[in-house]
């Protein structure tokens, strides 16, 4: 969601700042703003919308100074506008603040504020953090920033600058994502890395708890409880900035899609013992003892991620035989739910930082539960607080709509099942090799199914003024459908419904006539005959099919009205290879219908509220 980016040095600090809320703009928001320090004054100009609205208004209007600070943000105190944009200033207009997060006891101290004479502009808990600074302020920046944050309950990312001390920028991180990045004459504060990362490469990451104080001639990490000085090494970051452009492609969202065979090749790779068909998992520090002695699997996550854990779930009880359970995150935590010391929590995040996702592996881990953190980032606080971590190595992830963070998921939970089923001893060695060799060819069928997109596209203007559609699956197939019918959701807007197939004489038939578009997945030959007696009972009613099967099928075309064949694999292989045309099937609607394929409405990146 909302993102902060933060400048001190010699340089102009808004075109620095500006130049890295654009790269931010992936994290979704609804207004920007920014503020400089002039040398005699502390300016500011916010806008709600579009960053470009703002950028407008600073080329008429320009700010100018080496201090500053901006931010966009994804409402949550507060509709969007002008008033409520940040950045904040007390009435004085000597504090100004930007935040990620929500301050939970803000509305007790705006009223000890109030009662105090202050007034308040804005709808927003942030505003009361920068007359909190006014209030408090006794002549040193960093003890008032130290003292007011310990009178704030919540999740925050903080940065502050004073007219008071026009040589700190101070940040302060609880629970929501910050780093500090450092230069030569010149440091910076930002939401994500890629907002710097023209700039600098050395970084530090902010961990829970603590602040930065940022000169232009160094960086000083400290403890907010403690205000003690903390040592930590430099993170030197080796990503290519042109990972985060488009490169050549028409949005971030379909170079993603494209990315899916080296994102897959990446996290497969480094994996696998060639000269075995093993899976080997250096990154896990519990022995094979430790990991067999788990007699249950809770896995948790949300939206994309959680899609994810359902095909991880089938496919983990099906080499280990150990039951796995997967929970919504948002509700897990508020379950009670029955744990032992022999039950394992994997939680799946694609940034390593979603509100949700974070405090079911708190609580988990408050009753002794191990947790092992499936995530994209590096440094992230999932990384970070998990017992152990498997990264997906994807690559940057800009679009809001996850693609290749989902596969690279599922791709990581099929390494795990291999691996714990060699713990266990649940798989023959020749089993194991079979599965392995598979997985070793999924990048290499994942590109030719990105090589044959005619039909999905077809198919998919087809559908860009109907006003609902629905997928059909069972088994695997259903995991998949569910995320299908999410990607159409997002991006799309089309109203649309995934069905465990068998389900459909329950109630929802009620919902099918005439030309309303079906999405059928029939990839498992164990269920093969009743997906198509289900299929047989929407056409019945009128349904335009469109079917998916694996190449060699040739009974499904006699059913549905079109088929897209994925190439042959293992069954419980299929997902990888199933979800991609339904990602081009949710992308070609999008951009039929004229949508903003990377930023769909009112829907953010990270999300790091509950």
């Amino acid at each position: 969601m909302c993102g902060i980016v933060g400048y001190i040095g010699e340089k102009n600090a808004q075109q620095i700042i500006v130049e890295g809320l654009r790269k931010l703009e992936y994290r979704g928001y609804d207004s920007a703003g920014v503020a400089v320090w002039t040398g005699t004054e502390l300016l500011l100009d916010k806008a709600e919308g579009r960053l470009a609205v703002l950028e407008e208004r600073l080329r008429q209007k320009p700010l100018s100074g080496s201090l500053g600070i901006g931010h966009t943000r994804w409402a949550t105190h507060g509709k969007p506008s002008d008033e409520n944009a940040h950045p904040h200033t007390d009435q004085s207009g000597a504090f100004a603040v930007v935040h990620n997060g929500i301050i939970e006891n803000y509305l007790a101290i705006k009223e000890e504020l109030l009662a105090k004479g202050y007034t308040f502009k804005s709808e927003t808990d942030t505003e009361v953090i920068a007359h909190l600074l006014a209030d408090m302020y006794d002549g040193d920046l960093v003890s008032t920033v130290k003292r007011a944050v310990q009178r704030m309950r919540g999740a925050y990312a903080l940065g502050i600058m004073s007219a008071h001390e026009p040589d700190k920028l101070v940040a302060v991180r609880l629970a929501s994502p910050l780093i500090v990045g450092v230069g030569s004459g010149e440091n910076f504060i930002g939401s994500d890395i890629p907002a710097i990362l023209e700039h600098t490469r050395d970084v530090y990451i902010l961990n829970e708890g603590e602040m930065a104080v940022l000169t232009r001639s160094g960086v000083e990490l400290l403890s907010v409880e403690s205000g003690e000085r903390i040592e930590r090494e430099l993170f030197h970051v080796e990503w290519d900035l042109v990972q985060a452009e488009k490169g050549g492609y028409d949005s971030f969202m379909l170079k993603e899609i494209f990315e899916q065979p080296q994102a897959v090749r990446d996290t497969i790779g480094p994996r696998i013992d060639e000269a075995n068909k093993r899976v080997v998992l250096p990154e896990l520090k519990m022995s094979d003892e430790e990991l067999a002695s788990f007699d249950r699997i809770y896995i948790v996550a949300c939206g994309t991620s959680m899609h994810a854990g359902l095909v991880g779930k089938e496919l983990i009880e099906k080499l280990t035989r150990v039951p796995v359970e997967v929970a919504i995150a948002s509700e897990f935590r508020y379950r009670d739910p029955i744990v032992t010391p022999r039950t394992l929590m994997i939680v799946i995040s694609q940034s390593g930082e979603t509100a949700d996702t974070l405090a079911a592996l708190r609580e988990a881990k408050q009753k002794g539960v191990k947790v092992l953190a499936i995530t994209n980032v590096v440094g992230s606080s999932v990384s970070r607080e998990a017992d152990e971590v498997l990264f997906t190595w994807a690559g940057p992830e800009v679009a809001v709509a996850s693609t290749k963070a989902y596969t690279s998921q599922v791709v990581v939970l099929y390494l795990f099942g291999l691996y714990l089923a060699q713990a266990k001893g649940t798989q023959t060695t020749e089993q194991i090799a079979e599965v392995v060799e598979q997985l070793q060819q999924l990048p290499a069928k994942i590109t030719a199914v990105l090589q044959d997109t005619d039909g999905v596209r077809r198919f998919a203007e087809s559908i860009k003024d109907v006003t609902s559609l629905f997928f059909i699956g069972r088994g695997l197939d259903y995991a998949v459908s569910l995320e299908g019918s999410l990607k159409l959701k997002e991006i799309s807007y089309i109203h649309s419904e995934a069905y465990a197939a068998g389900e459909l004489k329950h109630g929802t038939l009620a919902l099918i006539e005439e030309d309303v578009p079906v999405i059928a997945l029939v990839t498992q030959p164990d269920l093969y005959d009743k997906m198509i007696s289900n299929i047989v009972e929407v056409k019945a009613r009128g349904a335009r099919v469109l079917g998916f099967a694996q190449e060699g099928d040739t009974e499904l075309a006699k059913t549905v009205d079109q088929v897209v064949h994925i190439p042959a694999t293992l069954p419980f292989l299929s997902p990888v290879l199933t979800v991609i045309p339904l990602q081009l099937l949710a992308y070609y609607a999008s951009v039929a219908r004229g949508n903003d394929v990377d930023k769909p409405r009112n829907l953010a990146k990270s999300v790091t509220v509950e």
